[in-house]
């Protein structure tokens, strides 16, 4: 397990953007496949976007497709979660997951598959 160091939530209007930033506490993300989930109040946590280890293999829930956009920045030992044209119902608290990962192209999509949260990160879009 490793901590993760969330940063970037916020209050936005409706067609806003907003930019998610986490980073392992003292490790390199290298070796890690990342992700970002998102938890709306009285629902379930779900995946928004995944990354591999290299940065090169993505995967994005549909609702998302088009307006946000994951990457990740070995050098600066970050990933990120580039929010455009928000809607309310993007409202939730987000949350980086990451695992080490033995592949390049490996990449991974449910809550299981990681062993590693950052604390959260609040983003309320306002309509």
């Amino acid at each position: 397990q490793v901590q993760l160091v969330e940063s970037g939530g916020g209050l936005v209007q409706d067609g806003g953007s907003l930019r998610l930033s986490c980073a392992p506490s003292g490790r390199t993300s290298s070796t890690y496949a990342m992700a970002w989930f998102r938890q709306a109040p009285g629902k379930a946590r779900d995946i928004v976007a995944s990354i591999s280890r290299n940065g090169r293999k993505l995967y994005y829930v549909d609702n998302v497709k088009g307006r946000f956009t994951i990457s990740k920045d070995n050098a600066k030992n970050t990933v990120y979660l580039e929010m455009n044209k928000l809607k309310p119902e993007d409202t939730a608290v987000y949350y980086c997951a990451a695992r080490n990962s033995l592949f390049d192209n490996s990449i991974f999509v449910t809550i299981s598959a990681y062993d590693s949260w950052g604390q959260g990160t609040q983003v309320t879009v306002s309509s």
